[in-house]
């Protein structure tokens, strides 16, 4: 009974593993990221491009090409092109591009190695011809207007997508990662930008000084303006002191004629004597007749003192013209 039981596990594992051997020749998952292309005899026969449980006969009947559905990026390494303007330039360029058509890719490229190939001769031709109708200034510029990079690259990218369509191939996008210059080429490029930005710079900084200027002659025609009026009201309020200056005057003057002219004397006195002065005038002078107190009928000269000054008077030799020293 116990060796019958052994049997019986035995075969049913044997069955087992015939089974899943069978059914892994039969079934096949396709997975969400992939492509599958069964072929019979090595024709393709039918694609399966959605995710699932699928069945076959088993090889060598039917076999089975698996292709990745997403996106791949190839990049074709550094290549030297020529400009319309004929300056040489090392361009490095890479592709994004999918799977689209599985059956097509199988017939004609068979795997991702030659699909490559094929994505790297296309692009570069594309490359060359594209780069070879603008000239330098078009790819590189400091004027964001003058730039036509972007356009030249959509055009290789819908040339490139147009050439490839019959491998199965859609190219999504054509990009630069880099655009240099030959080594022997940049010295000559270096100078040129330096040149063009110091262009740029010299028209700043003139635009700079037109604009300063403007905004110094506005100041000072608005620095004339504000002298000019406070002038003129300086004058003005100038004037209504003098005039009024004037009224009091003539009121004191009303008042006392002889007490204000008394004090208009001392004033002068105070202006042009001090004690180091000596004046030489005529004794009968309007000017002395406070301080001097001489007899007139006296003949000798007299010497009068008063503070600070000394007053020589001569009714018979001093000249009618007076002379003042300091």
């Amino acid at each position: 009974m116990k060796i019958k039981s052994v049997v019986r596990i035995l075969m049913l594992i044997v069955l087992v593993g015939i089974v899943s051997i069978a059914g892994s020749m039969v079934f096949f998952v396709v997975d969400e990221t992939e492509y599958v292309v069964v072929t019979r005899f090595g024709d393709p026969l039918r694609a399966y491009t959605e995710p699932g449980l699928k069945i076959k006969w088993p090889e060598p009947i039917e076999a089975l090409h698996k292709y990745d559905n997403r996106l791949l990026v190839y990049e074709s390494g550094e290549m030297e092109f020529l400009p319309r303007d004929e300056k040489n330039l090392i361009v490095d360029s890479y592709v994004v591009w999918r799977v689209d058509d599985p059956v097509k890719f199988l017939k004609t490229v068979k795997d991702e190695m030659n699909a490559e190939d094929k994505l790297r001769d296309i692009v570069l031709s594309e490359l060359g011809i594209a780069i070879g109708k603008y000239d330098l200034s078009a790819l590189v510029s400091t004027d964001p207007e003058a730039v036509k990079l972007d356009e030249m690259i959509e055009k290789i990218t819908m040339a490139t997508d147009n050439k490839v369509r019959e491998y199965g191939i859609k190219v999504e996008d054509v990009r630069i990662k880099v655009l240099n210059f030959p080594q022997q080429n940049k010295e000559k490029v270096f100078r040129r930008m330096m040149a063009e930005r110091e262009r740029i710079a010299r028209t700043y900084r003139s635009e700079g000084n037109a604009k300063a200027e403007e905004i110094r002659a506005q100041a000072d025609e608005e620095m004339e303006k504000i002298i000019s009026a406070a002038y003129a009201e300086a004058e003005k309020i100038k004037g209504e002191g003098d005039a009024e200056a004037l009224r009091i005057y003539a009121e004191a003057y009303s008042k006392d004629p002889d007490f204000y002219q008394l004090t208009r004397s001392l004033e002068a006195y105070e202006k042009f004597i001090d004690k180091d002065t000596t004046i030489i005038m005529p004794a009968d002078t309007e000017l002395l007749k406070y301080i001097n107190t001489a007899n007139p009928e006296e003949k000798t000269p007299k010497r009068q003192r008063g503070q600070g000054f000394t007053v020589e008077q001569d009714q018979t030799e001093i000249p009618s013209s007076s002379v003042v020293k300091k």
